[in-house]
């Protein structure tokens, strides 16, 4: 995952510097370059790289259980001491 990760991201660098770099030559093309560039770092290589980030957590280590404030009152009480 994370090669892919990091090929779709230099890809859609690329594409971005390309686009600028046409731009001047032909405006739409040049356009239409960033724009799908900016599309796919927001629709496909953001959710993969939030996945990947969050796929071995748990989200119960997250929420405020019972169990959790008690166990971050215990932390606080033993740096306290």
């Amino acid at each position: 995952m994370r090669i892919i990760l990091i090929v779709l991201i230099l890809l859609i660098a690329a594409g971005t510097c390309f686009g600028f770099y046409i731009r001047p030559e032909d405006y739409r093309a040049g356009e239409l370059c960033i724009g799908i560039s900016i599309a796919a770092l927001f629709f496909l290589w953001m959710p993969l790289f939030i996945f990947h980030r969050w796929r071995k957590r748990s989200f119960k280590d997250y929420m405020l259980t019972k169990e959790n404030i008690d166990k971050m009152r215990e932390e606080g009480r033993k740096k306290n001491l």
